[in-house]
């Protein structure tokens, strides 16, 4: 296995707590899938788990080398976590073409958080 690209970020979980606040549906709608909406509204307290995924969402980002450029839109990188399994960073649309064109063939993905902070790293990484 080869890394492609590596990315971290760190998301204050009060500034998501104030960004979901005033935005609502209209931020949430923007930068998640349903299923991530879904997942995070079933925890207690959804905010560090929205904070957790928006780290996730900016550490593929840097990872696949383009941030929110060449055509790529939030929605299409997915934290998709199953019933004891590890979460997961999929890619779709044109973020997937980008990292299958880096030479990468999946992300790695670790997600955190403690306090007042949420963090991410992404590895876009070859078989």
């Amino acid at each position: 296995m080869n890394v492609r690209g590596i990315g971290v970020d760190l998301v204050r979980i009060s500034r998501m707590r104030e960004t979901i606040a005033r935005w609502q549906e209209r931020f949430l709608r923007r930068v998640f899938t349903e299923q991530e909406i879904a997942y995070c509204r079933s925890r207690r307290d959804p905010v560090p788990h929205f904070a957790a995924r928006f780290a996730a969402k900016e550490a593929g980002l840097k990872a696949l080398g383009t941030g929110l450029r060449m055509g790529i839109t939030w929605r299409e990188l997915e934290v998709r976590r199953e019933r004891g399994a590890a979460p997961r960073l999929e890619l779709s649309g044109r973020s997937r073409e980008i990292g299958l064109a880096r030479g990468g063939q999946r992300m790695l993905l670790a997600l955190t958080h403690d306090g007042d902070y949420a963090l991410a790293q992404a590895m876009l990484v070859d078989e």
